[in-house]
């Protein structure tokens, strides 16, 4: 039912800790890029802030790729 966590290896460990590193990163990325750009409305705004921090990956990519061309 539970992996076995210790048949790891390291270098298995160090890929996974690195995509890990990449995913919270773009998503903090994309958090403070929100916060510091101006939208047409403050309900917009909101609304990316929330797909960033609740939808992680799919939120920061969709920010990436849809609203960071709408903000200014």
């Amino acid at each position: 039912m539970f992996a076995d966590f210790s048949a790891l290896t390291a270098q298995q460990w160090t890929v996974i800790l690195g995509v890990v590193a990449v995913c919270f990163g773009l998503s903090a990325f994309c958090i403070l890029d929100v916060w510091k750009r101006q939208f047409e409305s403050s309900n917009e705004k909101a609304l990316w802030m929330q797909m960033c921090i609740f939808i992680p990956i799919l939120g920061a990519l969709a920010y990436l790729f849809v609203g960071r061309k709408r903000g200014s």
